[in-house]
């Protein structure tokens, strides 16, 4: 059933994290084709359009995340869906393929388009040939208020798994929808560190105090923002990083990309050299998935756990 996912919350031990007491929440196990939490964003938004036979219609780029899920979401709850994809007419990406398999219609959109789809709430409108009453818009990434309440449930997935709500929650962010949300569900309950995966990233502190405004939440204060591990960029990556990657997967058996969870734990192994954390903080990183786009990279393959056969 869509809406009663669900993911394990594992315990590791490695020595890259001295002195803490780690737990990864596995949001790369909650469904067996999208890996990640956007499924957690996509649970309330959908949830509300039951009934409705909606044409889903979204934004992202050849290696989407959200638009993949949302996707996957569409086919199993029978919904149309579209995608504006931020690329040149003709190009292609694995994620499109299976996206076109389950029956989303791709358009692709040029820079400036983009841009526009990201500043005006209706822009979207003009980038389809005609627009009726069935279709709604679902933002970037799938930051949108009623996202929260999806993401907050995770808090509580912890507790139960753990016994208590742990010390600190460690994620990486985006449109900073899954920070808010984890704030949301903590209720103050746990300090909450989000690792920016882009530069220039301080925006988001406001954001997140719109998101949780919008969606009904008190504005949350116990959180820090680390804007320093992003490597060079969205989607850049340096050779210490794809080191650790390999590194923890080797050790784990977790697999990871580089992109969002690789840029957190990284983030969080650094805090941990530099003794950041009291003797024995109970730590939950949470792996919002995004495995997928690893089909796009060379180094796909090195940061998959080997299977012994």
């Amino acid at each position: 059933m869509f809406f009663a996912s669900s993911s394990p919350c594992q315990r590791v031990y490695s020595d890259l994290f001295p002195g803490i007491d780690l737990w990864v929440k596995r949001d790369d196990l909650l469904h067996s084709q999208v890996s990640g939490n956007k499924f957690r964003k996509l649970k309330y938004p959908l949830m509300a359009l039951q009934g409705k036979h909606p044409h889903l219609v979204s934004m992202g780029g050849l290696w989407s995340n959200h638009i993949h899920a949302l996707a996957h979401a569409a086919a199993i709850l029978g919904y149309a869906s579209t995608a504006l994809i931020r690329a040149a007419d003709g190009m292609d990406s694995a994620m499109l393929e299976d996206c076109r398999r389950l029956g989303m219609q791709i358009r692709y959109v040029g820079r400036e388009c983009y841009r526009q789809l990201r500043d005006e709430p209706d822009y979207w409108r003009q980038c389809l040939p005609e627009v009726s009453p069935q279709h709604v818009w679902l933002p970037e990434g799938g930051g949108s208020p009623a996202a929260l309440h999806g993401v907050a449930e995770l808090v509580a997935e912890v507790s139960t798994s753990i016994g208590s709500c742990p010390d600190v929650f460690m994620l990486a962010c985006g449109t900073g929808a899954t920070m808010a949300g984890v704030l949301a569900g903590a209720e103050r309950k746990s300090q909450v560190i989000g690792v920016a995966a882009f530069n220039n990233a301080d925006y988001l502190h406001n954001d997140i105090k719109n998101l949780l405004q919008q969606a009904g939440y008190p504005e949350y204060d116990n959180y820090r923002l680390l804007t320093d591990f992003h490597h060079g960029g969205y989607a850049k990556i340096s050779s210490v990083l794809m080191s650790f990657c390999k590194n923890f997967v080797s050790q784990t058996g977790i697999p990871l990309e580089p992109v969002y969870t690789g840029k957190m734990l990284f983030a969080l192994h650094t805090l941990c050299m530099q003794a950041y954390f009291p003797e024995r903080t109970r730590v939950v990183a949470i792996h919002t998935g995004g495995l997928q786009g690893n089909r796009g990279f060379p180094y796909s393959s090195s940061l998959m756990p080997v299977m012994n056969t």
